[in-house]
């Protein structure tokens, strides 16, 4: 990034989406002071007579905590009655390792905050592309990003002395998660604990790995209809988990903006409802366990009108658009993660700064679990001394500064309330976009008479329509920030020459893998192959019959099928996808 903040230095404010106060009507050009990351132009301030529409209508727009449209928070007392969850992400090297970290991060917060304590999976890339660590493709990667998990007996390792039926478990996995799900719900069989008791998340969230990330296994219909099985087995099997946690935090660290974060994320909210319709599932039986997955970036303001506008936009579709009849269906729940990709290499300490302000955020708009990122986790995967830091944000924060004593305390307030009016407005105009490059806004006859595949989000991804915009929204930031106009401290204002950049790193040995791999190799010599072959194709059977393959999984797993046998099973009938056309 440049270091450029002379006059000369271009301003790069001259988006011509960008129109309102602060715009020079000559050149076009923004006042930096006068806009927000994602483009919103602000007034200087805000008084009666810029009294919001919501604001005039506040039974229907606003209304009190606990209330429809749940603008002001889902519950009447806040966190007066129950803290959100403190997660903390976890995973490196081998179950064992991570396993130890668990362990680490849960005596930390052995106080009064221990009810309300989660773990979350960070697994390292193969797994997440659903191969195993012999696979020729894992080399060099096992274990280097989260913890690599092949069978079950590292699933036993993963979790070995926690109590999974006491504490929530969240896993970060999306095109293999229905195999990793498989995997913990057999673990949790032959341990004797019932799935009633198991509470916690599969992100599962692969619509925004086609948008952001990237790692999808599947073609966009067949991996929709795996987050659908999911979704049926959990509704029927385990009633306290979180079938799909989906997430905007991948789309905003791709460089979205906070208003496309918020529609790209509904709408694939949206399009996992309109395929469990399809199905024939009743929404009130699955949708009070959907949940999502926010970001919170350094635009405070804006990041709290984001999560008001997200509660009120879901509970308006889901009771309006989808008719669901349960409270609990209208309810959007989320977790929130402070930005990584807002944490700069320079000056390391600034992070721990603004990952409390994005903190803050989150709770301010009412999240029901919150992680804090890591100071050095732009330098490598986070010291313990790190991770205790980030939770120590989250305890001071819920213990010390009185932001929980109050719901929605900038609910009200001219400017929150407009500002959470205009991302709103911006958001249901992407949606109806991408309604469009589909079936169009969902009628009751397109239960029997539509397909996953012609779901708006299917179709948005085949033309190339979320990558385009995200790219739009980034190269746009990067512009800005290289032009000055946004100040980054320490990047490219308030620069020290002299910096020492020398902090404590966790590295991962090349042991881990090779370990791993033996280990593996060992598992697959002393198993029933014979048993393990016949599973695989049962697993074929359920992909190719269109059947649920929740049931075959799990006994594959039971059969000691290895993560990377059992995504390949299902990639004989589904095939792996490469990109479209648009791509």
């Amino acid at each position: 990034m440049s270091t450029d903040t002379s006059s000369d230095a271009p301003s790069r404010l001259t988006n011509s989406t960008i129109t309102g106060p602060g715009i020079d009507p000559t050149t076009g050009k923004v006042d930096p002071h006068a806009v927000t990351i994602s483009g919103l132009v602000l007034n200087p301030s805000y008084t009666p007579d810029d009294l919001p529409e919501s604001l005039q209508n506040f039974e229907r727009d606003i209304a009190n905590p606990g209330e429809f449209p749940y603008t002001r928070g889902l519950f009447p007392q806040g966190y007066r009655t129950r803290l959100w969850t403190m997660r903390q992400f976890a995973g490196f090297g081998s179950a064992d390792d991570t396993n130890a970290r668990f362990k680490y991060i849960l005596n930390q917060t052995k106080t009064k905050t221990a009810a309300n304590t989660g773990l979350s999976t960070a697994f390292d890339l193969p797994t997440l592309m659903g191969r195993d660590s012999d696979d020729v493709l894992s080399l060099g990667e096992v274990g280097k990003c989260g913890v690599a998990i092949d069978t079950i007996e590292d699933m036993h390792r993963l979790y070995a002395d926690i109590p999974i039926d006491q504490v929530t478990v969240s896993q970060t996995i999306n095109a293999p998660a229905c195999v990793i799900w498989a995997m913990y719900l057999a673990m949790a069989k032959q341990r004797n604990i019932s799935w009633d008791t198991l509470g916690g998340t599969l992100q599962n969230d692969i619509l925004k790995e086609f948008h952001a990330q990237n790692e999808f296994i599947y073609p966009p219909e067949a991996s929709t209809k795996l987050v659908v099985d999911t979704i049926e087995f959990q509704s029927q099997h385990v009633p306290r988990w979180n079938s799909v946690s989906i997430s905007g935090y991948h789309i905003r660290e791709a460089g979205s903006s906070a208003t496309q974060e918020l529609a790209f994320t509904l709408r694939d909210g949206m399009e996992y409802v309109e395929a469990c319709l399809i199905r024939g599932l009743d929404i009130d039986e699955f949708a009070p366990r959907l949940s999502f997955f926010f970001n919170a970036h350094n635009e405070f303001f804006e990041e709290i009108a984001k999560l008001r506008a997200a509660r009120r936009i879901w509970a308006r579709m889901m009771r309006d658009r989808y008719g669901a009849k349960n409270e609990r269906s209208w309810f959007m729940k989320t977790h929130v993660q402070t930005a990584g990709c807002s944490l700069t290499e320079q000056q390391p300490y600034n992070n721990i700064v603004r990952v409390a302000y994005q903190a803050m955020a989150g709770v301010l708009g009412g999240c029901q679990s919150l992680h804090t990122d890591s100071m050095d986790e732009t330098l490598g995967l986070p010291t313990e001394q790190a991770v205790t830091i980030a939770l120590r944000t989250q305890q001071i924060l819920a213990h010390e500064t009185g932001v929980t004593r109050t719901v929605d305390p900038l609910g009200g307030s001219y400017f929150m309330e407009a500002l959470t009016d205009k991302v709103e407005a911006e958001a249901l105009a992407y949606i109806e976009e991408i309604d469009n490059m589909g079936r169009g806004p969902w009628q009751p006859e397109h239960a029997s008479t539509s397909t996953i595949d012609d779901g708006g989000c299917v179709q948005g991804i085949h033309k190339g329509y979320f990558r385009r915009k995200i790219a739009e929204a980034s190269y746009r930031f990067s512009e800005e920030c290289e032009a000055g106009d946004r100040t980054i401290v320490g990047v490219n204002e308030y620069v020290d020459p002299n910096e020492d950049r020398q902090i404590d790193i966790l590295t991962i040995s090349e042991e881990v893998e090779t370990v791993q791999v033996d280990r593996l190799k060992e598992f697959k010599d002393r198993r029933d192959n014979a048993a393990a072959s016949k599973a695989l194709d049962t697993i074929r059977e359920a992909a190719r019959n269109g059947d649920n393959v929740m049931p075959s999984l799990i006994e594959g797993a039971l059969a000691n099928c290895t993560l990377g046998e059992m995504v390949q099973a299902m990639a004989d009938i589904y095939g792996r996808y490469t990109g479209g056309p648009e791509w």
